[in-house]
């Protein structure tokens, strides 16, 4: 049989009478992921969603790497079908693995039978095939520190072969939390943020404030190839580019010197909140950290939501820069973030902002 993908689902299994819709918003989004890769079929059966490729055309790497990225998913592995027969488990073991089992100086056997009609239980199944291995491959058992595990599943239709999962990429399926919109700067902080609020299954909007010529056509695409590394993790997506130039300056001329940036955000918190009520969003997402800089004090943060009347929410808020730094190394857009083209945060900056303003 072909090799096929278990995913494992996460906390989806914790709902309640909803549960179904959770699952069939994770198939769904999981057939759009493969379609790229070629033909699959994808189902789920005892809290397992099954990726099957349905020909040889199919690019399993591909694949494989894409259900990593697939919010829902708390762990993963690639492997091998049979039919629920001691002897087809042990030659599918030999076929699948013997490669690997060849190289090792001790293995184990885990066994799970979900299929209670199965004659033989979890710890005769595993004893049965561990013996048969170890003396085709010549290779020792060892309970406590093997070099490879093999795990045996008797699942309702056929016996499943595979080596120890991967973690998945958690969370809840994208669009089971609702529609934000995300403010994503070309800095570190705001990717991050949105892929945080993502995991929680929340579709996005990006708006992006650009201030030409203050800010560059580099710094533009800068911030959509962040966005386009956001789109594994987060689903498809649109980039509102809003103009800002105008607006910057007129706080420049009229507005104190020290409160340029709180304006400044205030009026990006106006204009996003706009974007969000005519697309439908709930929500605006920020990447501001608590104490990080001098608008993202107690003070000047509750000055900036005055002007909003949705709620904001900014997944990094108890983040430390490091803590960011490293998650921008795992989703994959750091070095794009350190990318030297300056945003429209950066221009007309206060060499001495207000930290605890006054918001009358």
């Amino acid at each position: 049989m072909k090799e096929l993908f278990l995913l494992k689902l996460g906390e989806i299994v914790l709902k309640g009478q909803n549960r179904r819709v959770f699952e069939d918003k994770l198939k769904t989004n999981t057939r759009r992921r493969m379609s790229k890769f070629g033909q699959f079929k994808v189902t789920i059966t005892q809290s397992t969603l099954y990726v099957e490729p349905l020909n040889d055309d199919c690019d399993l790497d591909g694949a494989w790497e894409a259900c990593g990225a697939i919010f829902g998913i708390a762990s993963m592995c690639r492997c091998r079908a049979c039919e629920k027969d001691l002897d087809a488990i042990f030659k599918t073991v030999v076929e699948y693995l013997g490669d690997e089992l060849s190289m090792q100086k001790s293995f184990k056997v885990e066994s799970k039978r979900s299929d209670k009609r199965f004659p033989l239980n979890s710890i005769q199944i595993s004893q049965y095939v561990g013996g048969e291995l170890g003396q085709f491959f010549n290779v020792k058992a060892d309970m406590h520190h093997p070099d490879l595990t093999v795990y045996v599943e008797i699942r309702e239709k056929y016996a499943y072969i595979h080596t120890p999962s991967v973690p998945g990429a958690g969370g809840l399926p994208i669009g089971m939390g609702g529609r934000a919109v995300s403010l994503l700067s070309g800095g570190l902080d705001s990717p991050v943020s949105s892929y945080m609020i993502a995991r929680r299954g929340v579709e996005l909007e990006m708006v992006h404030f650009v201030s030409p010529p203050y800010t560059s056509q580099q710094a533009l695409d800068k911030v959509l190839e962040l966005a386009r590394l956001l789109t594994v993790y987060c689903g498809r997506m649109i980039v509102h580019i809003i103009p800002f130039t105008e607006i910057q300056e007129e706080i420049r001329r009229n507005c104190p010197e020290e409160y340029f940036t709180l304006i400044m955000r205030r009026f990006m918190m106006r204009i996003a909140e706009r974007v969000a009520v005519e697309y439908g969003c709930g929500a605006l997402i920020t990447g501001e950290s608590l104490g990080q800089v001098a608008s993202q004090t107690l003070q000047s943060l509750a000055a900036t939501n005055e002007v909003c009347t949705l709620p904001v929410y900014r997944p990094v808020i108890g983040f430390d820069k490091q803590e960011i730094v490293e998650r921008s190394w795992e989703i994959g857009t750091y070095e794009t973030s350190i990318q030297p083209f300056e945003d429209c945060c950066t221009i007309f900056v206060a060499k001495h902002p207000v930290t605890k303003p006054n918001i009358k």
